[in-house]
Order: structure tokens, then sequence, then C-alpha cells
């Protein structure tokens, strides 16, 4: 699917745009994908764009963009100021706000939350992305919680790249990433609940096993 979507532009460079309601969004729903999308060889433009979060949940997102985007690959990084939990109540400041993405340069693959997520924030984003954005390459990615997020999806990105940027705690330059231990753990630990085959990366102890990546 991502061949037939990419391969097909002819523009030398492809614009990519990430829509999270909340700070961590991004991160659980689609890292994998973007990391995969940056190893096909092709010029990218990830613009990133999350609709809440705090002065410290922002600072977080920033991190978490300098992690899993080249510099070379990134964009925009905008936030919204609608409060957590409450995105029904904006709808039409939600509406704007994403019609005013639109000034950025076009996007040929836009990632947002899936249609059937229960939880309202993100239920929001989805309704309005689409009806912002009607001629355009949408795809949704899950956020595994107790309320929904496993449904059946349509492409599927192996969590091999991601793990491994993690578990060796570098990013794509190579450098040490500025994450404490416990602060990584606890975002393994959501990215690998989103996949579940993938749990054999860590033992019943919760240790890592590097085993696969060193070969």
């Amino acid at each position: 699917m991502l061949d037939l979507i990419l391969d097909s532009k002819e523009q030398p460079t492809l614009r990519v745009l990430c829509v999270g309601a909340h700070c961590d969004d991004i991160e659980i729903g689609c890292a994998a994908t973007l990391l995969a999308l940056q190893g096909r060889g092709k010029r990218l433009v990830i613009d990133w764009v999350v609709l809440s979060g705090t002065a410290k949940r922002r600072k977080e997102t920033g991190l978490a963009m300098r992690m899993l985007v080249l510099a070379a690959n990134r964009g925009k990084l905008l936030f919204g100021d609608f409060p957590d939990g409450q995105f029904p109540a904006a709808y039409g400041e939600i509406k704007d706000f994403c019609e005013r993405l639109k000034r950025l340069p076009g996007p040929d693959l836009i990632l947002c939350h899936e249609r059937d997520d229960r939880h309202q924030d993100h239920r929001i984003v989805n309704e309005v992305i689409w009806n912002t954005f009607r001629d355009h390459v949408i795809l949704e990615y899950e956020i595994p919680k107790w309320d929904g997020g496993l449904g059946q999806p349509i492409i599927q990105t192996h969590l091999r790249r991601l793990i491994q940027v993690l578990l060796k705690g570098l990013n794509h330059s190579g450098q040490p990433l500025m994450l404490r231990g416990g602060e990584r753990d606890e975002f393994e630990t959501k990215l690998l609940a989103a996949h579940p085959a993938d749990r054999r990366l860590l033992d019943a102890d919760g240790r890592r096993l590097l085993r696969d990546f060193d070969q």
C-alpha cells in the first residue's frame, strides 16, 4: 500500500502530515511507519501537528520528533491550544485550526487517528481531518487502549527499526537519546502494547533482548 501511494508520485520531495490530538499520539500510533517511510530513499518532509499539550508535554514531543525524524526530513512542528478531553466543545475552533493547516505545502500523505477510536478527542480529530482534506490520501493509525483502538488495519508496519532505535538508545545520527531510563521504559511499553507479536523482544522479567538487532 505504501508503495502504491508513494512510488506513484512524480515529485522529488514527498510531504507527510502527521496529526495527533495529544503529545504522545503520533509517537505511539505511527512512529514505526515514519521510520519506514524515511528508509525508502525518497526525499521526505514530515510536518508534525499536535492539537493540545502543556509546555512540558510539548517539550517531550519536540524530543520525539528529533528522535524519529531525520533533520533533513523535518518540517513544521505545530501545536494547538485545545483543552485535553474537551475537543467536542471546541469543534468549530478545531475545524478552523485544521483549515489553516492548508497553508502548509500540500501533503502527499496524511496520518491521523482512526475513525473508530472512542476517545472523544481522537474521534474529533479524525472527523475534522477527513472533512478538511477531501482530496488527499489519509491513513489512520491506532492508539490501543481500554476503549478501542484494536481494529483491522490494512497496513502493518514492523516495529523492528523503531525498537532498535529505542533499545539501543540511538537516534538517526547515532547520538545517545536524551531519555532517562524510566521515560524510555514507559515509551517502549506503550509501543510494544500496540503490537503483541513483538512482545518476544522483552522476557518475563522485562529485560531487553537485543539479539535480533545484532545479526
